[in-house]
């Protein structure tokens, strides 16, 4: 039924969440956060996380740059510690993009199943993360020769759930919307971004988030359960 598998890349093949853990925690002890004042690793990390959804959420909307959302998000952090200091919250955002596409954490059963689909499909990944540091997560984590295509927003100049970087997507591998397959994490730029275009969608949901989105093609929890779909 389908000859293109488009594939998501953070929180659905790269684990952001456990890869961006081990960075944050990295740079809390290298600019030894502790001693001007952040006390506890978890909360500095929870401030983080917490500023960058939602300059990431402006980002998606084309509020702000992608250069406001690297400088802001740990000025935003420090300032929720009494830390006015641009210039560590400056180091600290250079260093995480530096760290954090060298890490090389996937979700369970990656390599096995895009192995098993490269025979069968033709796999491209869509992301809305930066061009530069989406490619060096998929070459440090030896995923780039899976796939044919990765199509980028920045390339594209639209972000996913903007229909146009899925029609240019369709253009791009020459496929009509039947033939394609759209697998992501995100149940708004992935899932509903694709149905807008008549694409069949699969929500991964590892964490078993309870939604009230109806006529999701499929769902699954595990990539595993790709290879009873596909």
């Amino acid at each position: 039924m389908y000859k293109h598998i488009f594939f998501d890349l953070d929180r659905t093949l790269w684990d952001f969440e456990k890869n961006s853990l081990e960075v944050l925690l990295q740079l809390y002890r290298h600019y030894d956060l502790l001693a001007i004042g952040i006390l506890e690793s978890d909360l500095f990390i929870e401030r983080y996380k917490y500023h960058n959804e939602k300059l990431w959420e402006l980002y998606r909307l084309n509020k702000i740059s992608k250069e406001k959302l690297r400088d802001e998000r740990f000025m935003l952090t420090l300032k929720d510690f009494n830390i006015f200091s641009d210039d560590l919250a400056s180091d600290l955002g250079k260093e995480y993009i530096k760290l954090c596409p060298k890490k090389s954490n996937l979700f369970p059963y990656v390599h096995s199943v895009l192995k098993l689909l490269k025979r069968k499909y033709s796999l491209h990944v869509i992301t809305n993360g930066f061009e530069e540091v989406q490619m060096l997560k998929l070459e440090n984590s030896n995923l780039i020769n899976y796939f044919d295509q990765i199509i980028t927003s920045e390339q594209v100049g639209f972000k996913k759930p903007n229909k146009q970087i899925f029609r240019f997507s369709l253009l791009k591998v020459g496929a009509k919307p039947s033939e394609c397959l759209m697998i992501g994490d995100d149940l708004h730029a992935d899932i509903l971004g694709a149905k807008g275009v008549d694409i069949d969608q699969v929500f991964f949901n590892p964490t078993r988030l309870i939604h009230s989105i109806s006529e999701i093609t499929y769902e699954i929890n595990c990539l595993s359960e790709l290879k009873e779909i596909l």
